[in-house]
């Protein structure tokens, strides 16, 4: 089965993780949470604390569908597996999303290269030949995503939503939700 795969670590953005999860799974997406961490438990950057559905040593790559990253933290820059594995699922055409400080994780990597991005602002510096769209909430140029920061992380996911599911699901999760979209 197909596999969304959602990356935490230490001071991750809770709303930008979880309320990404939430989305994904009530539109039907199999999505599991991912520690960086070597620990289940990860507390996220207001002192929540969240388990993990998996370690990261147990993913299989393989079975990948979408990896996102959220924000909150420039850790998530450092964890050297993760780059790796973002690489070659990207390099096979595989989606990548990332949200808040993370996509400066994608601009270090090279994959911005040519594409349009958004950030958190401060970050911008690190998004690496992008063309940067600092007033659009999400934008997709390809097979990478990126958002603002955490006030349209319903937005961002929504937007996964449609990718992965089509726009008829986005509708349809949205209108459950209470947000009608124009």
């Amino acid at each position: 089965m197909k596999t969304t795969f959602v990356f935490l670590t230490t001071h991750f953005e809770e709303i930008e993780a979880l309320a990404t999860v939430d989305i994904l799974r009530r539109a039907g997406v199999n999505v599991l949470t991912v520690s960086l961490t070597g620990e289940s438990t990860v507390m996220g950057s207001h002192n929540i604390p969240v388990k993990a559905d998996m370690l990261f040593e147990e993913v299989s790559f393989d079975t990948a569908e979408m990896l996102v990253i959220p924000g909150g933290t420039p850790a998530f820059s450092q964890h050297e597996g993760l780059k790796k594995e973002i690489v070659a699922f990207y390099n096979q055409n595989g989606q990548v999303a990332a949200i808040c400080a993370s996509p400066m994780v994608f601009g270090i990597l090279g994959i911005l290269n040519g594409r349009k991005a958004t950030c958190y602002p401060g970050f911008e510096k690190y998004l690496e030949g992008a063309t940067l769209c600092p007033d659009q909430k999400v934008v997709i140029d390809g097979n990478v995503t990126t958002g603002r920061g955490p006030g349209v992380t319903i937005d961002f996911a929504l937007t996964l939503v449609e990718i992965l599911k089509g726009k008829s699901q986005r509708d349809a999760i949205a209108d459950q939700l209470t947000i009608y979209e124009q």
